[in-house]
């Protein structure tokens, strides 16, 4: 049975799927838990969408009322993703402060104040320049920020831009260390995101290599997300997901409960 952190609903712009539809594929599937985590997106410039803000009251209400339908059925948590950059940190931090979620997932979305989706942000640089940037931003996003629970798609420049993984992890690997080792200190996690193989990657964002690292660093707290918009990638690739963690060494998952890590064994 699989808990599947990392989902969207109509609630964030890029999904047009209700939350009820999706709760009744994921029952379907037999999927455990579920928790949404609809984008919170401040200053962004993706073409053509608005900066993607939910109104928390009437998410928190319709969580409340799928939890009292289908309770006994599937477990239902009220997550955010936080498309964080460092200097919207502080409303990113009050905004999860003030809205009592369960789980709270820190992603970057844009860096340089542009764009990674229609790819701005790559502009003019270099794929070494691109990912140096990147991982400097997010740990500047994370330092001295108690307000969320994991990394989202840490590598998630593999989407948009090709560079070997090797050069990857060597070029940046002093960031990398000094992020996860910060993660660790914090009591926060990371999450093995499965959209890679929707994305034609063949892996998990992140791949082998930073669940290696993590590892060694110490790293326990773990989640498992589709990053599903809609119901097409519910647990997608889970049972891939689940046996590389085994591999790698770890015994458990990380569910939360108002913002604490539980353990689940796989």
């Amino acid at each position: 049975m699989y808990y599947d952190y990392h989902i969207h609903s109509s609630f964030s712009e890029d999904c047009s799927v209700d939350m009820e539809i999706i709760v009744k594929k994921a029952i379907e599937l037999g999927i455990k838990e579920i928790c949404f985590t609809d984008h919170i997106d401040y200053d962004m410039t993706l073409e053509g969408i608005p900066e993607e803000i939910f109104d928390p009251v009437e998410y928190t209400k319709e969580i409340n009322r799928l939890k009292g339908i289908y309770s006994g059925q599937i477990s239902i948590k009220k997550g955010v993703e936080i498309g964080l950059q460092p200097h919207i940190k502080q409303k990113c931090m009050d905004f999860v402060a003030k809205n009592d979620f369960d789980f709270a997932i820190c992603s970057m979305h844009t860096a340089d104040k542009l764009d990674i989706y229609h790819g701005h942000f790559f502009e003019g640089k270099t794929p070494k320049q691109a990912y140096a940037m990147y991982f400097e931003e997010l740990y500047n996003s994370i330092e001295n920020n108690p307000y969320y629970s994991v990394l989202g798609h840490y590598d998630l420049l593999k989407r948009h831009v090709k560079h070997d993984a090797d050069k990857i992890m060597k070029e940046n690997f002093d960031i990398i260390e000094a992020t996860f080792k910060r993660v660790i200190e914090d009591g926060k996690g990371i999450e093995i995101n499965a959209s890679g193989f929707k994305y034609n990657l063949g892996h998990t964002l992140p791949t082998k290599d930073f669940l290696l690292l993590y590892k060694e660093l110490g790293g326990e707290i773990i989640t498992t997300g589709s990053d599903s918009h809609g119901t097409g990638y519910l647990a997608d690739h889970f049972d891939y997901v689940y046996h590389m963690l085994k591999e790698t060494g770890f015994r458990y998952i990380t569910t939360f409960d108002k913002m604490k890590p539980q353990f689940v064994k796989i």
